[in-house]
């Protein structure tokens, strides 16, 4: 049986977490923020969680993580 590869682009993008999540950058924080809140800046600081409908398509794209 051959080897899976890697998709790098998800790879670089996603992480599990130990329960077996996958954990994702929140969008948004990286230009036009004079015009966002110091409340909403912060919290888009904070790492989100994939929906639960996706978590299978991306777990396929790093099958080694």
């Amino acid at each position: 049986m051959p080897k899976l590869k890697t998709n790098k682009g998800v790879a670089k993008r996603f992480k599990l977490t130990k329960s077996g999540k996958v954990k994702r950058n929140k969008a948004g924080h990286s230009h036009i923020l004079a015009k966002k809140s110091r409340k909403r800046k912060r919290n888009l600081r904070q790492a989100g969680l994939v929906d639960k409908k996706d978590e299978k398509k991306l777990k396929r794209l790093m099958p080694y993580s």
